[in-house]
């Protein structure tokens, strides 16, 4: 299985053939940095230093510039980084100048959620179906899209040219929708569904687990409310 959370990133260049490996959580950074970079462009900024773009992103000078190496980014000295540049490169390195259409299976809450979400087209990624396969939802309207029968599955990810799906969906069902969505030839899934799926080499599979980040934070919420030992 190949997983965007255990195996380094292939950034890929405008011409879209494998640049170099960038580790996991310099890619998670890397789109930090490029949120800071466009807030700073809607600001009109121009240029901005690395200590401030560090700071604004909630990391140290030295993280920054490390993970701006891998994409070959490296400022110049006294004068720090030209922030539309940079925002382009950054971009160019996560893939988000190509044309990402994504699918969402599932029109559950999550699912009506994801597909009214406006900030993903500001990103660059356009939703250009839904699909559910309650009849009672099947025909209703989600934003701007109408829900398709998830048995149109395979049709409708061709009509539409997406090569992205967001599986929000429950476990008993994922594993057999996520197999469809490989065989008509999409490659990159993010899933929120509550159970491990197996796919196989070449397809890129992320997985959301809210409930998995929810006890991470309350571990270590009580790590700052329980005093330590002789205190």
């Amino acid at each position: 299985m190949t997983s965007l959370d255990s195996s380094p990133e292939a950034v890929h260049g405008e011409s879209g053939t494998a640049a170099k490996q960038i580790p996991p959580a310099a890619v998670a950074r890397l789109t930090i940095y490029l949120r800071a970079l466009t807030t700073m462009l809607a600001e009109g900024v121009e240029r901005v230093s690395s200590e401030s773009l560090a700071e604004a992103s909630g990391v140290s000078s030295s993280t920054l510039r490390k993970d701006l190496s891998h994409v070959g980014s490296y400022g110049t000295r006294g004068v720090g980084y030209e922030v539309q540049y940079l925002s382009r490169h950054i971009s160019a390195a996560l893939g988000l100048t190509k044309d990402w259409k994504v699918a969402i299976v599932g029109a559950g809450n999550l699912g009506k959620a994801l597909a009214r979400y406006g900030g993903f087209e500001s990103r660059g990624f356009d939703v250009v179906a839904i699909f559910d396969a309650d009849q009672m939802v099947v025909g209703n309207e989600v934003g701007w899209l109408r829900v398709s029968d998830v048995a149109d599955l395979e049709p409708v990810l061709q009509r539409t040219g997406a090569n992205m799906v967001v599986l929000a969906l429950p476990a008993a069902v994922a594993q057999g929708v996520c197999d469809r969505v490989i065989a008509a030839g999409v490659r990159s899934i993010l899933s929120f569904a509550p159970v491990m799926l197996q796919v196989p080499a070449g397809v890129n599979l992320r997985k959301v687990d809210m409930a998995t980040e929810l006890q991470i934070l309350a571990y270590h919420a009580q790590r700052i409310q329980i005093p330590e030992d002789g205190e």
